[in-house]
């Protein structure tokens, strides 16, 4: 009798990524909640719509910053995962026959099922790339003020416990196993810090077209080029026969307890419509900014934070709008939205509050 076959290193990686999921799920109720809503409301999306407008209360420049860095990282990400390819673990347990040698006492959340390959974490590595800015705004805030060197290091201190909980509650949902978010948090860490030691001209909205243009056609590019020599980029499935890749394609939605979590947001294309939609977006704004002058007078006008919550307020109206059923609508529907934040938030706005003031002011 052949003894059973010995699971290679990285099923033994796995498993313990599980076993790590189960002792997180036996925590008390109040840290499920934690780790839920660290999950949903701090996913890539909120770099978009909740940090970048926030970061413009801090300064305009970091904003635009937090928007660069983050677009730079979401396409970063999507590559490395059609790459690396990654299983996830609420598909894994059952593909690999683990749910079947051992009682798991697991659950699955709305949250749980994401499409496309798992590694590295994409929340992990956009929220660490996109936060880097901010994070060193701070600390030099917080130097203008003391010169502790332990008050200043407080920002960097709460950004690593703020990546720490991240990928907790990214394993806690069975959307990661633990070496996927690490490698996601230190490679968004790499990123921020490379990226804004060379920041591009924020006021040359051709650069801004080209990179919009250059990150969807590469893409593209990359995508067609694999697909060609029978890789399946989305899914991981080496093979060039197409009925083994349409039966990989069912993966997440036979895995996932409930079809109705299966959100389309969370394919890779949907990542990169955001992506070149956010760079075009940036394009516009900086076609059209705001003069030296009136810059000068929002400054004095507007209240940092009142701003802030303004342009949190418009883009989640703007994102709350239904969407297209069509799959082809709902793509242009997504780029759309995004390319017009950054126009909402750093043109549109700023000339809505000085002109109201201003009708306010005039006899």
């Amino acid at each position: 009798m052949k003894p059973p076959p010995q699971p290679s290193a990285m099923d033994a990686l796995h498993e313990a990524g599980i076993h790590a999921a189960v002792a997180l799920q036996a925590g008390p109720p109040w840290l499920e909640q934690f780790w839920l809503f660290l999950s949903s409301h701090l996913d890539p999306k909120s770099i978009y719509t909740v940090f970048f407008p926030l970061a413009r209360g801090l300064d305009d420049h970091v904003s635009v910053m937090v928007l660069w860095i983050a677009l730079v990282a979401e396409w970063f990400n999507v590559v490395l995962k059609w790459f690396l390819f990654g299983e996830r673990p609420y598909w894994w347990i059952h593909e690999s026959g683990l749910s079947s040698r051992e009682q798991l006492p697991l659950r699955q959340f709305p949250i749980t099922c994401e499409t496309g390959p798992g590694s590295p974490s994409g929340h992990c590595m956009i929220l660490g790339a996109a936060l880097w800015p901010i994070v060193t705004g701070l600390t030099k805030g917080v130097s203008r003020y003391t010169q502790s060197r332990l008050l200043k290091l407080i920002p960097f201190l709460l950004y690593i416990l703020l990546l720490v909980a991240m990928g907790l509650s990214r394993i806690f949902v069975l959307a990661h196993f633990p070496h996927q978010v690490v490698t996601g948090s230190l490679a968004g860490m790499a990123l921020g810090w490379g990226l804004q030691r060379w920041p591009p001209n924020f006021l040359k909205y051709r650069f801004f077209l080209g990179t919009a243009l250059g990150l969807l056609l590469s893409a593209l590019a990359l995508h067609g080029l694999a697909t060609a020599t029978g890789l399946d980029l989305d899914w991981g499935e080496h093979t060039p026969n197409p009925a083994v890749r349409r039966r990989s394609i069912r993966r997440a939605s036979s895995r996932c307890s409930e079809p109705s979590w299966l959100r389309p947001e969370t394919r890779p294309w949907a990542s990169l419509c955001r992506v070149g939609g956010t760079a075009l977006g940036l394009a516009l704004a900086a076609r059209h900014p705001l003069s030296r002058r009136a810059a000068q007078e929002l400054r004095g006008l507007e209240p940092p934070l009142g701003s802030a919550m303004l342009g949190m307020l418009a883009l989640d109206v703007l994102h709350k709008l239904p969407k297209s059923e069509d799959t082809a609508l709902w793509y242009l529907n997504v780029g759309a939205r995004y390319t017009l934040g950054p126009v909402l938030v750093e043109s549109l706005l700023p000339q809505l509050i000085l002109t109201l003031r201003r009708l306010r002011a005039t006899p």
